[in-house]
């Protein structure tokens, strides 16, 4: 039930408690959602919806939405037609269609369009303009009623369709849609609030063919037949408030099973999957438990559905009250590997619901709050689940990743504020891409981002215990749970946004903690911390001398100053110690509690209380120390180089019990090459009860030892006699076991170990024959018969391994590789793939593993030269109707054939891909493996890079992406590492060096070859959301940089307008002509690009800039003075007269940004018309307030509808 008319109108004002201030002149308090067709064959939806809203000014007279792609029909607010503009800025980034090609250009431009349709700016695509004859209702502050008509046809973004094409109806086809997309991406797939600080409840229905089902978020109310019961309406009632943003939609023929062990857990699967949905889910309940309990506090809905797609956009995405996984992380009881997988994407899903779609954020810079909260329970769900250990290991991968990529990138910033001083204004100046809005941030960044918060988390937690921690959340929780139940009185609704500042202060307020440096270091700042270490012992003194040096020069790096724990393990015990990091002080003396060795023989005792045994031979006879250990619990998000003798790395590795500190040990011993080393690690390998992860990485690091020390080493091959001793038959030790996985460790162990030999080279830096040999038995006599799990992970890694002896071919006199010439042993692996990819074809593998690691494999054969290097065996395997995993595994492999044949072809191949492929994933996997391992850099001389293929990416980028924010990024990045920040290298000079600056009276160096270290500025100065009037003629796209470096907007600005007298006679004057043309006229001219017309230019081309283009830029008319008047829609008519005012209602909540891209045309001054024509009709708006001819159109269509004129 919505709320009613009564509500009390001064919602806001009580606000001021939790210091939410909402950006619109209006509160959202109910929502409904009808689609009522939805059509697989031509995937298109209709639909309507229904925003019940309350002014909270009185003068409101326009309510800006969000809405992408949506073609709109008709606009209703009470009752009476409502006319609107539509204006989507993010369809083409940069509208002139100059030489521009410069990054920083780009980005600058790209962060203002997002900007001004910006949610918690108080902007939208969709301005609606309230009807005259509700003003007097409006300024009574009484609720509207906005009803909305729109329909979706073949939406690239937003909703995906997954129609197969085989015989049979939709439902027996198994065709389904679901919703999808990065951060609030609603507005896709219909017109919202699309902010996550926008609650509202909803009401959802959806009607659809009798064989499907549809399910959304909340609860189930009815399901209603049609007359025919050829369709069924579903109706669900969602009745806690949650921003549009976590509203989902799955539709299709789905099988559908009730949780055994919980009744209000529901969950989906395409047809003929239930059994494995069964297994896969039958963990779910624990997963409940452990949540509920640990926050004691109820899980908030009062259902939960689980629905598994396929062609998912992410393995995980996570809905109020429901969550759309993958369909392949489903799975049965035989498979070892993806259990402990699709558990933690299970786990995952549920901690968001908690803290993500429950509790939602303010605005974007309190996304970290959410992310470090969800994922630090998910963490203590994972120390529970798998152990400490495993525990401990996850920690220490996610902190690599961290510390890997900020010293990469130079730092993530989880909390940016904007505003305010100079600095702040770009607080990631070393970025190429703006970090204001989640849809500008590069995929990566934000993966990494999310890491960086559960870590940041962590380290409160080490703070302020995790008693006082799990309290906070609590209170958050206990909060928005009354929050959500006041039905009427939505201004409270605002306790179930968290924000930096309310989850410090309830910090503060259960601990007493002030944990404000913390945060300062962690939260406010970017960069990690880089520490070197050193020693020696005094022994007169019997004083351990550390030495601790840091980095903080270096990109990504900060400057630490605190406390730093250290671990000394001495003979007489293990002694934590804290140092006092200082500005300067790099020496500590640590006092050691053990006298050098005695000679009576005694145990050790160790950090955990054990006491063994040590063979301290080794050991230096003057000191006391086994190891030492910096910052040894990871409470510092940093990077840890530490210089210890290779007999102290060893002791650390036998007898240190914390598995970080094994893997490190590991790691070091790689420098170490020694006999001792050797049996070090074969110890390890040996003990049963060491973590299977650790002896995995000695397996890897024993191959490297060996190979340092191919010259002295004696015996068989490394690792082989223990392989035989604990897996093969002892009566015949060349032949393996029947498979037994019972035992994990040893499986894990079993399955590694092959795959660290191959790796093994004699002196003449070739695999051993007798390895080869080995590994060639261990697949013949594989046998998996008894055994009740699946080998298919194990033989795929024996693949890896025979992948893994290649080495490089040796040619005689150039001869080309036939068949028929091969290497013998070449020739045995080749056969081994040659058979496993056709028992692939009468077999399939779970996850068709094998196929993807003979893909590899045969990669490595073509690189090493020993068959001949074509791409064209992957580019099949490429093809959409794959499985994904082999299409990814195909896919690399194009993509590593690309750089190392630089083929200009197979590059067009894969670019033509990430634009037409069907499924999202795969266009954004082709994408970020081009970025990791890219055909050329921005510093190389490559034949690949010319000006067709800046042209192409900057066309992808530009207007190719606009509906999927992730793709773009994807493409930006590309963009990035082939041609850096500054015009791409490969360009021809533009014909104008110099600009004239008419504002300053100077001429200035045309922006489009400024060198990177000028345009090093990245953020938009500009706020679109505040600014009312610009400066100059400064233009809204660029940024306004510091005063030495030069002003673009001017340049631009000049640069049209030197362009404008230019080509002033070049133009035909062409008064009346419609800026819009139908689309099949529009079909036979010649495109340019998706953005709009190419109507053949005349020279100079950079003249052109600022007048081409459909959608234009926002320029403000400008006078010759170079005032600027108000930004207005240009009239419709012939005739330019007088500047036009705008909405004239509005003049005091005015934002710019909704006219940031209909066409402004330079003033009326130039009298001849260009001969352009546009996308988008001019909207004309008088002063007075009545007689509005409006028109909306459609980026979807191409069509133009009139609405009906309103008068009073």
């Amino acid at each position: 039930m919505p709320p009613t008319g009564l509500e009390p109108a001064r919602m806001n004002r009580k606000k001021g408690d939790k210091g939410f201030e909402s950006p619109r002149p209006y509160k959202l308090t109910h929502q409904v959602v009808c689609i009522n067709n939805i059509n697989f064959q031509r995937k298109s939806v209709v639909g309507f919806v229904e925003l019940t809203i309350f002014p909270t000014v009185a003068n409101l007279n326009r309510i800006k939405l969000n809405s992408k792609q949506c073609r709109i029909y008709r606009v209703r607010i009470n009752d009476l037609e409502a006319a609107f503009i539509y204006n989507d800025p993010t369809l083409e980034v940069c509208h002139n269609e100059s030489k521009q090609r410069n990054l920083n250009y780009f980005s600058n431009a790209y962060a203002a369009a997002v900007s001004a349709v910006d949610p918690d700016a108080g902007n939208g695509e969709l301005c609606i303009k309230v009807p005259s004859e509700l003003w007097k209702h409006v300024d009574e502050l009484k609720v509207l009623k906005i009803h909305i008509n729109f329909s979706l046809d073949q939406p690239k973004g937003g909703l995906h369709f997954v129609v197969p094409s085989v015989e049979g109806s939709m439902a027996e086809r198994g065709a389904h849609v679901f919703s999808c997309g990065y951060q609030n991406s609603t507005r896709f797939w219909f017109p919202c609030v699309d902010s996550y600080s926008e609650l509202c409840t909803w009401k959802l229905e959806f009607t659809v063919d009798a064989a499907m089902v549809a399910v959304s978020n909340g609860d189930l109310v009815e399901t209603v037949y049609t007359h025919d019961m050829r369709k069924k309406t579903f109706h669900y009632m969602l009745t806690i408030p949650t921003a549009a943003s976590n509203i989902a939609l799955a539709i299709g023929p789905f099988e559908i099973l009730v949780d055994p062990y919980m009744h209000e857990v529901t969950h989906f699967c395409l047809p003929q999957l239930l059994p494995l949905l069964k297994h896969t889910t039958s963990y779910l309940h624990e997963v409940f438990e452990f949540y509920e309990e640990i926050l004691t506090c109820r899980y908030p809905y009062s259902c939960f559905k689980t629905v598994f797609i396929d062609e998912a956009y992410v393995e995980v995405a996570a809905y109020a009250s429901m969550s759309i996984f993958s369909t392949n992380l489903l799975h049965s009881a035989m498979i070892i590997d993806e259990t402990p997988l699709t558990r933690r994407c299970l786990a995952q899903s549920l901690a968001q619901q908690f803290f993500g779609c429950f509790i939602s954020r303010m605005s974007w810079s309190d996304e970290w709050v959410l992310k470090g909260i969800s994922g630090y329970i998910y963490g203590l769900w994972m120390k529970k689940t798998f152990g400490v250990n495993e525990y401990r290991h996850w920690i220490k991968e996610e902190l690599d990743k961290i510390v890997a990529y900020e010293l990469k990138t130079g730092g993530v910033l989880l909390h940016p504020i904007f505003g305010g001083g100079k600095e702040k204004d770009n607080p990631a100046s070393h970025l190429y891409f703006s970090i204001k809005h989640p849809h500008t941030l590069s995929w990566e960044y934000y993966t990494m981002f999310q890491c960086k918060a559960h870590l940041v988390m962590r380290l409160i937690e080490n703070r302020i215990s995790m008693e006082f921690m799990l309290q906070v959340f609590n209170k958050l929780l206990s909060l928005a749970s009354t929050a959500s139940s006041q039905k009427f009185q939505s201004h409270m609704w605002s306790q179930m946004l968290v924000s930096t500042f309310g989850f410090l202060k309830s910090i503060s307020n259960v601990s007493g903690k002030d944990i404000q440096p913390l945060i300062k270091q962690w939260v406010d700042q970017s960069g990690v911390v880089k520490f070197y270490g050193s020693f020696a012992f005094n022994r007169k003194r019997n004083v351990l001398e550390l030495e601790i040096k840091q980095d903080y020069t270096s990109p990504g790096t900060q400057k630490y100053v605190g406390p730093l724990k250290v671990t000394v393990q001495e003979l007489d015990g293990s002694f934590n110690h804290t140092l006092q990091i200082e500005e300067n002080s790099l020496k500590h003396d640590i006092p050691c509690h053990s006298k050098s060795r005695r000679n009576k023989k005694k145990k050790i005792p160790l950090m955990n209380g054990e006491e063994v045994d040590m063979d301290l031979s080794a050991m230096d006879a003057d000191s006391p120390l086994l190891w030492i250990r910096i910052d040894p619990d990871m409470s510092v998000l940093r990077k840890v180089e530490f210089e210890q003798a290779d007999f102290m790395w060893q002791y650390q590795l036998r007898y240190e019990r914390d598995v970080v500190a094994q893997q490190e040990s590991i790691l070091a011993l790689e420098k170490f090459p020694t006999p001792a080393s050797r049996l070090a690690l074969t110890d390890i390998l040996e003990q049963e009860q060491c973590f299977y992860r650790v002896r995995m990485s000695a397996c890897f690091c024993l191959a490297k030892i060996a190979n340092s020390m191919v010259s002295t080493w004696t015996g068989p091959p490394a690792m082989k006699s223990l392989f035989t001793r604990m897996f093969c038959c002892k009566t015949c030790p060349n032949i393996v076991k029947t498979n037994n996985f019972m035992s994990f460790q040893s499986y894990f162990l079993q399955k590694t170990m092959p795959v660290a030999m191959a790796l093994l080279r004699d002196v003449h830096n070739l695999c051993p024959k007798e390895v080869l040999t080995f590994i060639l038995d261990l697949i013949k006599y594989n046998d998996n018969r008894k055994n009740k799990f699946s080998d298919n992970y194990y033989r795929a890694e024996m693949i890896d391994a025979l992948a893994n002896s290649v080495t490089p071919a040796v040619s005689v006199n150039n001869e080309v590789r036939t068949l028929d010439n091969l290497n013998p042993d070449v020739r045995l692996i080749l056969e081994e793939i040659t058979r496993f990819l056709n028992m692939e074809k009468l077999l399939p593998s779970y996850r068709h593993t094998i196929t993807v690691s003979c893909l590899r494999a045969i990669r490595v054969l073509q690189k090493n030269g020993h068959v001949p290097s074509d791409p064209t065996l992957f580019k099949s395997y490429a093809e959409y109707g794959h499985f994904v995993d082999i299409r990814i595994a195909a896919l690399e492999a194009v993509v590593d054939y690309t750089k190392v044949d630089r083929s200009y072809e197979e590059l067009q191949w894969l670019l033509n891909m990430i634009q037409n492929d069907p499924v999202p994933y795969v266009r954004h996997k082709i994408l970020h493996m081009l970025t990791k391992n890219p055909p050329f850099t921005k510093n190389m001389e490559s034949p690949l890079c010319n000006e067709a293929l800046v042209d192409q990416l900057w066309k992808l980028m530009n207007s190719g992406t606009s509906h999927d924010w992730r793709l773009r990024c994807g493409a930006v990045d590309l963009y990035f590492t082939l041609f850096g920040l500054s015009r791409p290298s490969c360009l021809p000079l533009p014909e104008l060096g110099l600009v004239l600056n008419l504002k300053e009276k100077k001429a200035v160096l045309n922006p489009t070859i400024i060198p990177e270290v000028i345009t090093g500025n990245q953020e938009t100065a500009i706020n679109p959301s505040s600014h009312a009037q610009l400066v100059g003629f400064q233009n809204p796209f660029s940024s306004s940089q510091d005063e030495e470096e030069i002003d673009m907007d001017t340049v631009h600005d000049s640069q049209a307008f030197i362009s404008h007298h230019l080509n002033m006679l070049e133009r035909p004057s062409t008064p009346g002509l419609s800026k819009y043309r139908p689309a099949s006229s529009r079909a036979l001219m010649p495109q340019h690009s998706p953005g709009g017309d190419g109507t053949p230019v005349t020279k100079p081309q950079w003249g052109m800039e600022l007048a081409r283009k459909g959608t234009g830029i926002h320029l403000g008319v400008f006078n010759l003075e170079g005032k600027e008047q108000s930004p207005l829609e240009m009239s419709m008519h012939p005739v330019a007269t007088a500047p036009l005012s705008v909405f004239s209602k509005e003049s005091t909540s005015s934002k710019h940004s909704d006219h940031h891209h209909h066409h402004h045309h330079e003033h009326k001054k130039k009298k001849k018309k260009h001969k352009h024509k546009h996308k988008h009709k001019h909207k004309h708006e008088s002063k007075e307030k009545d007689k509005e001819p409006f028109t909306f159109s459609s980026p979807a269509s191409g069509r133009s509808i009139c609405s009906p004129s309103l008068s009073d």
